[in-house]
């Protein structure tokens, strides 16, 4: 089978990204920063394999620009605020919620605008390039970055141009995002599955408050049912959005897969499943 669109010829398709996705994800070291251009792929048409070149030729680039010879966590931090804060202006606002291209790595580049999460992968990715000891932070809420040794907790929020964040602001950010004390587990690194996973989040939940986007939701729980790991229910969730885009016979097939999985530990839920099948083929009629 041909990898090329016939619309755009060298282009590769929609499976094509998913397989590359799907083996990048499977890797030994996977790659954050492809594994996001790819998804960039997925989600827009005009990005072909020339643009996802060009935005890690960017990323490079970025981090050609660092000082050289900088030495410990604190003046990595100041560095790179001094950078993509300062110079080049990469920030976030209340406004980069609304827009899907805010999880997307290729236009948060372009754009220099985006969610902190896709901030602070534009800040690893440039960081680590340089050699930096450099890390995610998945708070509650709102990712940041940390440098060095986790155990001196210091952090930068790039969504706010690189603002030096305390051990006192993440306590913050924790109680204000759980209502909980801060917990030492959500100061360990990120791994990069998991950042992937969780941008992969923020687009289902962008596009569950907006129900003419089913097809967004759906290519993202897709995506994120490549994961080497992930929440069994995202199978039902697919199943739901195929039903909801029309396809009521694999919605219908794929929720029955579900039930039958689901059976041995939850009987009732599994019939509630079973029900929902049937009523999704009653559409067919």
């Amino acid at each position: 089978m041909s990898t090329e669109s016939a619309g755009r010829p060298g282009r590769p398709d929609q499976e094509s990204w998913r397989r590359r996705f799907a083996e990048e994800a499977r890797a030994e070291r996977p790659d954050l920063a492809l594994l996001c251009l790819l998804l960039g792929a997925v989600a827009d048409p005009e990005l072909d394999a020339h643009g996802i070149d060009a935005a890690q030729i960017e990323l490079d680039e970025l981090a050609g620009q660092l000082p050289y010879g900088v030495r410990g966590g604190r003046a990595w931090a100041s560095a790179l605020a001094g950078l993509l804060g300062e110079r080049c202006g990469f920030a976030g606002s209340s406004a980069d919620y609304r827009r899907l291209e805010s999880s997307l790595l290729h236009a948060v580049l372009r754009r220099r605008r985006g969610l902190p999460i896709l901030l602070s992968v534009v800040w690893i990715e440039v960081a680590r390039r340089a050699g930096a000891p450099v890390y995610g932070v998945a708070l509650p809420g709102h990712f940041v970055v940390g440098f060095g040794d986790p155990a001196e907790q210091v952090l930068a929020d790039p969504f706010d141009g690189g603002r030096p964040m305390s051990g006192q602001d993440a306590e913050l950010l924790a109680a204000g995002a759980t209502g909980r004390p801060l917990d030492a587990s959500m100061m360990e690194p990120a791994r990069t599955l998991d950042i992937v996973q969780r941008v992969l989040n923020n687009i289902r939940a962008w596009a569950s408050a907006r129900p003419e986007r089913t097809d967004v939701a759906l290519w993202a729980v897709e995506l994120s049912l490549l994961l080497p790991s992930h929440p069994a229910r995202l199978r039902y969730e697919r199943a739901q959005l195929l039903v909801q885009s029309g396809q009521f016979q694999r919605g219908a097939a794929e929720m029955e897969e579900y039930a039958d999985v689901v059976d041995g530990v939850e009987p009732a839920a599994a019939e509630a499943i079973r029900h929902r099948a049937r009523a999704a083929r009653s559409l067919l009629n």
